[in-house]
């Protein structure tokens, strides 16, 4: 069977010279973002918090209560700047496409590649808003979202 080397460890002790690992790849500091709002019988784009420039998702968990009949959330962002000054329209199912929120449940949210997982964020000084969406009817209770990520 052959041998291969990831990418990370490929700059660790196979090229020569050596080549630095980022710090959001190795030995960086995992840091947590978390926000909870209490809904008043609406749908809404709720700003939870902002990812600042350059961060490396790793999770992300929604949980909730039982929201009402016809609910449902979904985890994306919302308008923004990037790095380079263009403006990044409003995704708001970037990280979780719209599920029931009819009932109680913690679920995960960028838990794939194609879903944002792994991701580095690209914005301007201000970050990157992250949303949490309660559409399909009026939802009424509590809504938290926490994020994992590294930046150094």
């Amino acid at each position: 069977m052959a041998t291969v080397y990831s990418v990370q460890k490929t700059k660790w002790d196979q090229n020569s010279p050596k080549t630095k690992i980022n710090t959001r790849e190795q030995a960086g500091r995992v840091r947590v973002a978390y926000a909870n709002y209490v809904a008043a019988a609406e749908q809404s784009d709720i700003h939870m918090f902002n990812l600042p420039d350059d961060a490396r998702i790793l999770t992300m968990e929604v949980a909730h209560v039982a929201l009402g009949a016809g609910t449902t959330l979904s985890v994306g962002y919302a308008a923004h700047t990037n790095r380079a000054g263009t403006a990044v329209a409003a995704d708001v199912d970037e990280y979780k496409a719209a599920a029931a929120s009819t009932s109680i449940a913690v679920t995960g949210a960028a838990l794939t590649e194609a879903l944002g997982r792994h991701t580095v964020t690209d914005a301007n000084q201000d970050g990157v808003p992250v949303t949490v969406s309660l559409a399909g009817a009026n939802g009424t209770g509590a809504i938290s979202l926490t994020c994992t990520y590294v930046v150094d």
